[in-house]
């Protein structure tokens, strides 16, 4: 069954410790490149050299690598420090500002989606009340440089959750076309991750949830998918056999292309970072969503 096609991009998060050590920033479009994904998503504080002013040279290096890489910025991921100031929060404006710079230089890097991270303020990952209207403040800018603000949604917060709702309530409010969800594969999670060197269960006893993941049933995606905008395809490690360990992808894939989605999946890897084994592992997942499209597109994925 043929359905809209996905986009594949790579969120250099992926290379967190080869990124500055084995990996430079043309390094790290090569290896985006080398899976045969089109898009690239940067963290603004880590991969912009200068951040948030970054030097004229670097912006000709950054279009440049775009040009001979063939690729397609796609996410910006940026922080609104709401905590800045240890005895006080941001005020709305303050964080106005934050998403006004941001915006900016997204628009700047040729970027289409934003994601802010706001300070959260418990533990299921509220953001600071200060978001909606912060957020608000800055929509008239984002339409005007083409930007969708993507918060992201992000284990320990399900998809039925207050913080998605409170999200899917602002656009229904205000109408924007500038403002939806961003989905991170990790709120699939059904399979605990494996324990770090020197970690013990006792330990893991504060982000049980997390670690072991909170198990969200894809088929959600179906009641939401027209709020998102952007996804970040979240995954600790692929066997030999080309299997997700941790992600249902699978099902996850199926209800995406059932949903009509088609939009990005950015591979975002956080799992054994040793040297080199992130090039590896992307380009394993790039090969299994790929694979599990194709299956899906000629009936052999339900």
């Amino acid at each position: 069954m043929m359905t809209a096609s996905f986009k594949y991009g790579v969120s250099l998060y992926s290379y967190t410790d080869d990124f500055g050590t084995i990996m430079g920033l043309e390094e790290g479009f090569d290896a985006v490149a080398g899976t045969g994904a089109t898009g690239i998503e940067i963290l603004g504080e880590a991969h912009v050299k200068g951040y948030p002013e970054p030097s004229s040279q670097w912006l000709d290096t950054w279009f440049r690598l775009l040009d001979q890489y063939q690729l397609e910025p796609t996410n910006m991921c940026s922080w609104v420090d709401t905590r800045l100031h240890l005895e006080r929060n941001l005020t709305v404006e303050e964080g106005a500002g934050e998403l006004e710079r941001d915006l900016t230089l997204a628009h700047r890097l040729g970027f289409k989606f934003l994601r802010p991270k706001f300070g959260v303020v418990t533990s299921d990952l509220d953001p600071d009340p200060i978001w909606e209207g912060a957020v608000e403040r800055v929509l008239d800018l984002a339409h005007k440089l083409d930007i969708v603000i993507c918060p992201e949604i992000h284990a320990p917060t399900p998809i039925s959750h207050r913080v998605t709702q409170n999200y899917i309530q602002f656009i229904e409010r205000t109408g924007t076309k500038n403002f939806a969800l961003l989905i991170d594969f990790g709120i699939f999670q059904d399979r605990p991750l494996p324990f770090w060197p020197q970690e013990t269960p006792e330990m893991r006893e504060f982000d049980t949830a997390f670690l072991n993941g909170i198990k969200v049933n894809p088929e959600e995606l179906l009641d939401i998918i027209q709020y998102v905008a952007f996804i970040q395809a979240k995954f600790h490690h692929i066997n030999d056999d080309l299997e997700d360990e941790h992600i249902p992808l699978p099902k996850v894939i199926s209800a995406l292309k059932r949903a009509g989605y088609s939009g990005y999946l950015s591979s975002e890897y956080e799992g054994v970072r040793d040297p080199w084994v992130a090039i590896d592992q992307v380009r394993r997942q790039q090969l299994l969503m790929r694979k599990l499209e194709k299956d899906f597109d000629e009936g052999r994925l339900a």
